[in-house]
């Protein structure tokens, strides 16, 4: 067992309960989560047992991050973070898990396959950008209790395509509806023919399984990742 990590949820809903589920596989093993009804149980004991904790994963809410994130800086373990909608947030949480000095991946989708959607849609949009009859679409699908709209992974395609340079308007739809897991198409439309780049999730636990290789790459690291840097993908032009 003394090569087993110990791991803190941070959340324990749906993609919490995944991640358990499947952190085994991993190397790691659940030595605790932190929830509301955790701190609502012991509000002044929720650091003493970390003890052997290596790296917290969260899926929670920008609201309970915001909360626990001193926690988990205080107790100086390594975190992923897979919450999204922290836009407004995001230069505060880097500039405190960075005094704290811990190592943290942000990212708004952990399938290996949107990173590589990503970093091919920068490559095309680099293409196009000296293109000016082709007009830029994005169009993405997700169940219908998503919250956010457009999504973080749109937001980061669409961040993507601007920081190689591409300045045309990129439309963007956002449907949510039924129960699909995540769609994703880039497209780049001429007069005469068109391009598209297309991701789909077909089972959510493919965010588990990429948040859990995340925790395992940062372990022990230092600093502000993505997951460019642990799939060795090339660097974001933005330098975020």
């Amino acid at each position: 067992m003394s090569n087993i990590s110990g791991l803190l949820l941070v959340g324990h809903g749906r993609m919490g309960r995944l991640v358990e589920a499947h952190c085994g596989e991993y190397g790691f093993r659940v030595a605790a989560i932190l929830d509301r009804a955790a701190a609502d149980r012991a509000p002044d004991r929720r650091v003493q047992s970390w003890d052997g904790i290596d790296v917290a994963i969260d899926f929670s809410t920008p609201s309970a991050l915001r909360m626990h994130l001193p926690l988990v800086c205080d107790a100086g373990v390594d975190l992923v973070i897979g919450t999204t909608g922290l836009d407004d947030d995001r230069a505060a949480i880097r500039e405190r898990t960075e005094r704290a000095g811990i190592g943290v991946v942000l990212a708004p989708n952990f399938s290996i396959g949107a990173n590589v959607l990503e970093a091919l849609t920068a490559t095309a949009a680099q293409l196009f950008r000296a293109q000016p009859t082709y007009g830029a679409w994005l169009h993405e699908m997700h169940h219908a209790a998503k919250r956010d709209a457009p999504s973080g992974t749109a937001r980061l395609l669409v961040r993507a395509m601007e920081d190689v340079g591409y300045r045309s308007p990129v439309n963007v739809v956002a449907t949510r509806a039924g129960s699909h897991p995540g769609w994703h198409t880039v497209g780049f439309d001429g007069p005469a023919d068109a391009v598209t780049l297309s991701h789909a999730v077909r089972d959510r636990a493919v965010f588990a399984r990429g948040a859990l290789e995340a925790a395992r790459w940062v372990r022990g690291r230092r600093g502000w990742f993505t997951m460019r840097d642990v799939l060795g993908l090339p660097a974001d032009p933005a330098g975020e």
